[in-house]
């Protein structure tokens, strides 16, 4: 894609230009909040937005310096700014029609790109018969996901071992060691199951050894480390070093 071409030097020609611009952005901003009013996604609605906007800048631009006056015509220069950028067009060009987290390349074949909604390993029963189930399962699988250092074979082992880690815990602590991994304090954890920082220090010294054993590995004397960052780095490693506190 070509970037498009726009001087952003000061000067009084360009002051003028931005002065200008300015007057009528709030009618630009408007007309595109309107035009996609049918975007449920707030995060794509405001960059379809910011880019309506940046387009109209560019194409305002253009045609002040051939001697147009926009203010007269701010509305169709909206509308095909809107227009253009909901079929592809960005002030950078447009999308790829062969890459499929394009939106042109959505329309144009007529499919949709999500997200799963929770990991296939979680049964449906787990899932919503739990109050926020869904929610948590989902943040679980968000953070695996987001871990861009651990080595592929390290992450599909940790998705193996860390469920049955859990099964060998009780209800309880299966859901306490569950709301610690995905980056909660020993002060929130206590709270939420009635019990005191001690006993979950207690608990996170507890788990580090039969994680390490579940691992044929030895636990470490004394390590310092958050369980929020188990999901961070290598995911077995680094949650033993959480939970030995």
């Amino acid at each position: 894609m070509s970037a498009v071409s726009f001087p952003l030097h000061s000067g009084p020609n360009n002051d003028r230009l931005h002065a200008g611009f300015a007057a009528i952005l709030p009618r630009i901003e408007r007309y595109a909040r309107i035009s996609f009013r049918d975007i449920r996604c707030p995060n794509r609605k405001e960059d379809l937005i910011a880019e309506t906007i940046a387009l109209s800048w560019a194409w305002y631009g253009k045609l002040v310096r051939k001697g147009k006056d926009v203010a007269q015509f701010v509305s169709p220069l909206t509308r095909y700014a809107a227009r253009a950028v909901r079929y592809g067009r960005r002030l950078t060009g447009l999308e790829k029609t062969k890459d499929v987290l394009s939106r042109r390349a959505q329309q144009r074949y007529g499919f949709t790109v999500e997200s799963l909604p929770a990991s296939t390993r979680t049964s449906f029963e787990k899932i919503y018969s739990a109050v926020r189930g869904q929610q948590e399962t989902d943040a679980y699988e968000e953070r695996l996901r987001d871990n861009t250092v651990t080595p592929p074979p390290d992450a599909a082992a940790f998705r193996i071992d860390f469920p049955q880690f859990l099964q060998a815990l009780g209800a309880r602590d299966r859901e306490l060691a569950h709301f610690l991994s995905l980056g909660h304090s020993a002060k929130e954890a206590a709270q939420k199951f009635n019990v005191s920082p001690g006993r979950i220090t207690q608990l996170r010294q507890q788990w580090c050894r039969e994680w390490h054993a579940l691992q044929d590995e030895q636990a470490p004397l004394k390590r310092r480390a958050r369980i929020g960052g188990s999901l961070r780095g290598a995911p077995g490693a680094t949650f033993s070093a959480a939970l030995a506190r």
